[in-house]
């Protein structure tokens, strides 16, 4: 997410490194606006070099004659957070005053804007004060309500800013409320299984968990309570509410499927999961004895069908097709025989789909045979566009 932080003059802005740090850690992309008097509360440096992006104080900058552009920073945000938000701030918010860098951000934004007061006791009780946050909430801006403590004037009381947890916290809180997947439990899984041989070797496939990762990461963005159940990957979660589950053979993603399917409202199965598995393991390493080597193996319980057999109506199952020939036909065949709500297909014939890369080009399959194909996209553009589907399907 694009955060802009606006920062006003106030001893509470020294907060404002550990709210920058904790807003960086939660995997957004911070740019600082400061008001010219915030600077005497706590430098640009420190806020720069905390959010790795350059603090903007002034329209212009005299050394290169550029100028900061209010509107295309308004634009690029999803989100702006003033904290802390000075009664003078205030006031300039309420009536729409314009007379710094900071405030012509404000009255370009697009975004959902969040503001945390913080002042002495009077002054957040101050009628004028009242009367101007209740303007600027009816403006649909939203209110980060001050906590009650020890104030600079060293007054007890109402008005100081809530602290840079809280106000992480809040956001998050009102974030997730309106994403389109909450309260809802999301089961995915990702990548190989290995079906052992002996101690030190066993049968794999390609598969990256790539796909997988970013289809688990999406839903989680989304709002999601998402359980990752992977196989053998070097992937790395990037939300980090994603509960994961880490199996290595196929029996043993099997057994995590079946726990967790029945309390999932959605299911997406992007894992490579074996088809055959050795039928004996050896217990010790097997020596290079002759030229010919043979291995019996026998056929893994097929985990989609499983699930789509316990399917109830209220949930929703995704498959993959990866396949080399007659593709839409082999695809709408594992679609229906499976019970799926729809399928996504690729192909290893396309440039830049299947295993390993970070690029996929697929075609969603629905189970009434309604066909969407995609471009050649990023997996995480990808990902996007399955959730869509998955979205549309639980509103129908």
């Amino acid at each position: 997410m694009k955060v802009i932080l606006g920062i006003c003059g106030s001893i509470a802005a020294y907060k404002s490194a550990t709210l920058v740090r904790l807003l960086v850690k939660g995997g957004a992309n911070v740019k600082v606006v400061m008001t010219p008097d915030a600077t005497n509360f706590i430098t640009p440096l420190t806020l720069s070099t905390l959010s790795k992006n350059p603090v903007l104080v002034n329209y212009f900058i005299p050394e290169t004659g550029e100028w900061n552009n209010h509107v295309e920073l308004g634009l690029w945000a999803d989100l702006m957070l003033i904290a802390p938000a000075s009664a003078n701030t205030l006031a300039k918010m309420a009536n729409g005053l314009c007379d710094n860098l900071l405030m012509a951000v404000y009255l370009s934004a697009k975004c959902p804007v969040y503001f945390a007061p913080a002042m002495d006791l009077d002054m957040w009780k101050h009628t004028a004060t009242r009367e101007n946050i209740n303007k600027i909430q009816s403006f649909g801006n939203i209110l980060i309500p001050p906590g009650t403590g020890e104030l600079a004037s060293g007054l007890h009381g109402e008005g100081r800013m809530a602290e840079p947890d809280e106000i992480d916290a809040f956001i998050l809180a009102d974030i997730k409320k309106k994403l389109p997947l909450t309260n809802k439990k999301a089961l995915v899984t990702a990548g190989p299984t290995y079906e052992a041989i002996d101690p030190v070797r066993f049968i794999g496939n390609h598969s990256s968990g790539k796909m997988g990762f970013a289809i688990a990461d999406e839903l989680a963005a989304l709002g999601a309570d998402v359980t990752l159940i992977a196989g053998p990957t070097v992937q790395v979660s990037l939300q980090k509410s994603v509960n994961r589950i880490n199996v290595t053979s196929a029996a043993e993603m099997l057994e995590a499927c079946l726990q967790y399917f029945g309390d999932s409202s959605l299911c997406v199965m992007s894992a490579a999961v074996a088809d055959y598995t050795p039928v004996t393991v050896a217990e010790q390493k097997i020596k290079k004895k002759s030229d010919g080597f043979s291995i019996d193996v026998k056929k893994t319980t097929d985990i989609l069908s499983e699930l789509g057999k316990q399917k109830r109506d209220v949930q929703v199952l995704v498959g993959f097709a990866l396949e080399t020939n007659d593709e839409e036909i082999n695809a709408i065949d594992k679609l229906q025989r499976k019970n799926l709500d729809f399928i996504v297909l690729n192909s290893l014939k396309d440039e830049g789909a299947g295993f390993k890369g970070d690029t996929n080009k697929i075609t969603i399959i629905d189970k009434d045979l309604q066909k969407t194909a995609y471009t050649l996209k990023s997996k995480n553009e990808v990902a996007r566009d399955i959730c869509t589907k998955i979205i549309e399907l639980i509103r129908k």
